[in-house]
């Protein structure tokens, strides 16, 4: 026997092949094509959208495998057609949607199939999957504040970087000929932008080199070591502001993934344990597989929250009073929408805040060239 299966790794694959009464002989990564991917890439965004439609489908009363028929003809994306082909196949051979998506572990997490078999056990999938499409759409709305917060300053300052190298490779050298007319002797501030454009002219290469190897090296060494992302997640928590939004990020995510989870029926202990990979935070997910053993030993979840001195204690508190009056889900809910507003509050406050910040910084970069560039020209016109 031949086939293809996503899955995170050979092993897991072997492993799952076993589970299935396969023994295989050999499990390899598929070979890529030569001129890039075939397809787009299958984002949140797309099962997002999936998971609406499928249970739109499932509640007008359409059969589960003409469902998935109907979603694979009128998709664009390559991957996604073969995705929901495949799952279509594996439900015509008589194995469950939550058997099914477990053979695309990468596009289908633990959360999501966790929560499908729940709704297979109960008799509301079609609730369960409208459910997670709004879920997941939270959740992609929340990861787009927090890029945008990140990355709107990083952008910025590399288009200031970018014009700045321009200025000293392409326009400071045709001063410095206009200058050595003069004869004159150069201010020591034109002479420092002066020799930065000589070693820019000369070694452009070897800037290029450094950076794009110091930003590939990192992201290398931050995808292989647990030590550099604890590092650089509670550096980040505690960045002013910036930190303050990843931290409501993480509780609004922590407290909607639990509730969604727990409203279900999944095991607290088992809930808690798939939330902490939904944190989006090194730090937020070892404090919740923290409090995960400790409500597995007998404390009440807000208690084993208080022992982790990470969540605030409005939080705490929401949770002890959904625990005495059975509501934990709705309390939970509450606290993710609250989370939700502070950090669509506190990007567009960063957002007025660090505006007027990043044009000053920009008016110093270009600001501080043309000053040393003209500052000779001036000083010429004074002896004349």
């Amino acid at each position: 026997m031949k086939g293809e299966s996503q899955s995170k790794s050979a092993n897991f694959l072997r492993a799952e092949l076993r589970k299935q009464g396969i023994n295989p002989t050999i499990v390899k990564p598929k070979p890529k094509p030569l001129f890039g991917q075939a397809g787009q890439r299958i984002s949140s965004l797309d099962i997002a959208v999936f998971s609406r439609q499928i249970a739109t489908m499932l509640a007008s009363g359409v059969p589960m495998v003409q469902s998935f028929e109907i979603l694979s003809g009128g998709q664009k994306n390559p991957r996604m057609k073969d995705m929901l082909e495949g799952v279509r196949d594996s439900l015509s051979g008589g194995s469950s949607l939550y058997e099914s998506l477990g053979k695309y572990p990468v596009q289908f997490d633990e959360l999501y199939r966790n929560l499908v078999r729940a709704g297979e056990g109960a008799g509301v999938l079609d609730t369960v999957l409208d459910t997670l499409a709004t879920y997941k759409e939270r959740i992609e709305a929340l990861k787009g504040k927090i890029k945008k917060a990140l990355f709107y300053p990083i952008g910025v300052l590399a288009i200031a970087l970018l014009v700045s190298s321009i200025l000293l490779i392409f326009v400071i050298p045709q001063f410095e000929e206009v200058f050595k007319n003069f004869g004159a002797e150069l201010p020591a501030f034109t002479m420092m932008y002066v020799h930065a454009s000589r070693f820019m002219v000369s070694y452009w290469w070897l800037v290029l080199l450094v950076v794009i190897g110091s930003i590939v090296g990192f992201m290398t060494i931050f995808k292989r070591s647990v030590k550099v992302q604890h590092f650089v997640d509670r550096f980040m928590l505690k960045v002013p502001v910036i930190g303050q939004i990843l931290h409501q990020s993480a509780i609004a995510r922590f407290s909607r993934t639990l509730a969604l989870t727990f409203k279900a029926g999944v095991p607290l202990v088992e809930a808690l344990d798939i939330t902490a990979g939904a944190t989006g935070s090194v730090i937020y997910n070892e404090a919740v597989k923290r409090i995960s053993q400790d409500v597995a030993v007998g404390y009440q979840l807000n208690m084993a929250m208080k022992q982790v001195n990470i969540f605030p204690h409005m939080v705490t508190q929401m949770t002890a009073i959904g625990e005495e009056s059975g509501a934990l889900d709705t309390m939970l809910f509450k606290v993710a929408d609250f989370y939700e507003q502070e950090v669509n509050n506190a990007v567009d406050a960063l957002a007025s805040l660090l505006e007027p910040f990043i044009m000053v910084i920009i008016g110093i970069m270009v600001g501080s060239m043309v000053i040393a560039m003209y500052l000779p020209i001036f000083k010429l016109a004074a002896t004349i």
